[in-house]
């Protein structure tokens, strides 16, 4: 017989199960993944960089109520369309189907289909509402507030859900609703700085309550109060818990407080209506090192990017912070079997994490040229590539603000730069979310996003390389803060000193990133 070898014989072997299973394809074999557990007590514990006051650090609950939280289903989800584009008939066509879950872990068999699956979890809304309830197709909203449409036609940060046949709910809060981002052309970038114009959207909302309240918004303010303990007071730091860190004085300062954000800064829960956050870009997420603008979470392996989806979809709220639990009874303690919550299973979170993984920039249409080479040269001149090292432009690192003294147990247990570059400290020394810190960011990217600044305080890289921003009477081209009209911007000197030559280079070169 002749010796036909170890490959031929493989050969052979792929060839007759071809032809048992039909049309000269191959079964699709399933793969066996080891997804990682969540709420492991111990790796939660070491989760985070403490807070800047180390008594207040969140401790989370145990795994034991955390696993005891119901599992959210993710249902199959349908477009939003602005008032007019809508489909003929295309609510009634909605109200006719049935409800449908479309995570099924069991059907998950290979790399992309987890990542496909991670995708439906990363567009699910966890928050639903009425369509009556909502203005999102209301023609006034959008003459009052510019909501980015996509390319395809439709508004991609809110989903319609049918839970149960016949009724069309609004659904938002999904991780998509804040990182997707609608470029000019309408190209779509999921993952990115998002630019949805939620806090205007509210402001609306708000504006056209009140008007039909009859009580100039004392009851909307009054049943605001619960709502922004939970998302927002950080008792240990305000004496006053109620209002020192947020607005809560008038309707007028509510209202004026969502209105003064501009797309791509939120309120995150843990932060304020103050001091929002810029909205981080998770594109590239895989190669940083700490998580947040404040570095709160820190990133070992993908778990802890499941961990950190799980608390930033409402499992921190169970947190104790000292003696403050935001949705505990009275703000101090848990009831004894879980609130009426939900969490994401553990599947779900692996395949959002793996989703976020392997989300890629778009193109970018910024290609090298002879200025962007005489930036490159100036970026390495100005040492610039100390902080924001080549590949990744970030060295990784925290780096302390102004007024919080370094404790001797973090040097060598976190990577910290010892340098202080002087930008407002308000969002990492009064916010629970606060650490004393704030990462290096990476500059990939920076192209399609903006605002910039870890509060979106300039639109532009220009506004951010104009020295004109350290004057008291510079005016903020992107987040001012709520009745600000002139404010410096304050910090990160570098790059300021520039000619006016250098500077254009400068900024060529950082648009091929």
């Amino acid at each position: 017989m002749e010796n036909r070898g170890p490959i031929l014989v493989i050969l052979s072997v792929l060839t007759a199960l071809s032809i048992a299973f039909g049309q000269g394809s191959l079964p699709r074999m399933r793969e066996t993944r080891a997804v990682p557990r969540v709420w492991d007590d111990k790796a939660l514990a070491e989760l985070e960089v403490p807070l800047a006051d180390p008594n207040h650090s969140p401790v989370h609950v145990s795994s034991d109520y955390y696993y005891k939280l119901p599992v959210r289903p993710v249902y199959k989800s349908y477009p939003v369309y602005p008032p007019g584009k809508e489909p003929p008939n295309y609510i009634e066509w909605l109200q006719q189907q049935d409800p449908e879950i479309a995570f099924d872990p069991a059907e998950l068999k290979t790399e992309s289909d987890w990542i496909r699956a991670g995708e439906l979890v990363f567009d699910a809304p966890i928050r639903f509402a009425a369509l009556s309830d909502r203005t999102i197709r209301n023609p006034e909203l959008y003459k009052a507030v510019h909501i980015p449409v996509s390319r395809d036609g439709t508004v991609p940060f809110l989903r319609y859900v049918v839970r149960k046949k016949g009724v069309v709910e609004v659904g938002d809060a999904s991780c998509g609703q804040c990182h997707t981002r609608v470029l000019p052309d309408g190209t779509l970038v999921k993952g990115a700085q998002g630019n949805y114009p939620g806090p205007h959207i509210t402001a609306f909302r708000l504006r056209q309550r009140v008007a039909s309240s009859g009580d100039n918004g004392a009851e909307i303010l009054a049943q605001n109060r619960r709502a922004v303990k939970l998302n927002f007071a950080a008792p240990w730091i305000h004496s006053d818990s109620d209002r020192a860190d947020d607005f809560l004085g008038s309707i007028d300062e509510m209202i004026g407080s969502w209105e003064a954000m501009p797309p791509g800064v939120l309120p995150r829960e843990g932060s304020s209506r103050r001091y929002p956050p810029q909205v981080p870009d998770l594109i590239g997420l895989k190669d940083r090192r700490y998580l947040d603008h404040t570095g709160l979470v820190i990133q070992r392996s993908i778990a802890d990017v499941m961990r950190y989806s799980a608390l930033n979809q409402d499992a921190q709220f169970l947190s104790r912070y000292g003696d403050f639990i935001p949705a505990g009874e009275n703000f101090s303690q848990l009831q004894g079997s879980p609130i009426a919550q939900s969490r994401y299973s553990d599947e779900q979170l692996y395949a959002l994490a793996l989703y976020l993984y392997s989300l890629q920039p778009p193109e970018n249409p910024n290609k090298p040229s002879e200025l962007s080479r005489r930036g490159e040269a100036v970026f390495q001149r100005e040492g610039c590539a100390g902080c924001h090292t080549p590949p990744l432009y970030t060295n990784n690192k925290l780096t302390p603000v102004s007024g919080f003294l370094i404790p001797e147990e973090h040097v060598g247990k976190y990577d910290v730069l010892p340098v202080v570059v002087g930008t407002d400290p308000s969002l990492s020394m009064g916010t629970r979310r606060g650490t004393g810190y704030y990462k290096v960011p990476s500059l990939k990217g920076v192209w399609y996003r903006g605002p910039f600044e870890h509060n979106g305080s300039v639109a532009t890289l220009e506004d951010w390389f104009n020295p004109e921003r350290l004057r008291d009477d510079y005016v903020p081209t992107g987040f001012k803060g709520y009745g600000v009209t002139r404010r410096a911007v304050i910090g990160h000197n570098f790059g300021l000193g520039l000619s006016a030559e250098d500077r254009r280079a400068l900024i060529a070169f950082l648009r091929t990133l």
